[in-house]
């Protein structure tokens, strides 16, 4: 999407739409924290605490053997896509026990990010549920970890039962251009739902 386009977007949505919030979702280690912090323009605010043994038989971490913190509250960042747009970045706890946090953390949201670890796609079930739930847009980002892709968007599509209009995009969560690209995806998918439920304002 280029300025022109972002002028558009503004101008759907209205005149002062200078600034939105974007939620970034997903399971347990799906990435969320490493996301927001590759793409923000300032010092992310992370409310990450040392996982105990506590978590041992709760938190699942075959896939993520070497994570040793997990977010507790959010994760904030901001990010500018164009002069006059600035998205701001609430990551979600990923955690079951964490979740009651979340209906406060979508609150006034434009769309969010599903981030999905291929490797464990069933942690997507519930985020997906939640957003559909809640009437909120959002879009699939399939994290790669170690630069691998393990299962076609088509299959992830079926096995997720997405909507066929619903963005599944492939990402690297530790790159910054990667992520933006996300973020510009689940933009234009917002404003194009807005448009088609409201139309366009005249000016």
């Amino acid at each position: 999407m280029d300025s022109a386009g972002y002028r558009t977007a503004q101008q759907a949505a209205g005149p002062t739409m200078t600034s939105v919030k974007i939620v970034v979702a997903g399971g347990f280690g799906a990435g969320k924290t490493t996301f927001v912090g590759s793409v923000s323009e300032i010092m992310p605010l992370t409310t990450e605490a040392v996982m105990t043994e506590a978590s041992i038989g709760i938190d699942d971490l075959e896939a993520t053997p070497g994570k040793a913190t997990t977010t507790v509250a959010m994760d904030f960042g901001r990010v500018s896509l164009d002069t006059d747009l600035i998205l701001y970045l609430f990551g979600t706890p990923g955690q079951q026990r964490f979740w009651f946090m979340w209906d406060d953390l979508v609150r006034g949201a434009i769309g969010a990010v599903v981030l999905a670890d291929t490797r464990r796609l069933a942690d997507s079930f519930s985020p997906v549920d939640f957003f559909e739930e809640h009437g909120l847009p959002y879009i699939i980002g399939l994290n790669c970890f170690d630069g691998e892709l393990l299962h076609r968007i088509e299959d992830v599509r079926e096995a997720l039962a997405i909507d066929p209009r619903v963005p599944i995009v492939r990402c690297d969560a530790r790159d910054r251009e990667s992520t933006k690209q996300t973020l510009i995806t689940l933009v234009e998918y917002s404003v194009e739902r807005w448009i088609a439920t409201n139309g366009v304002p005249a000016h």
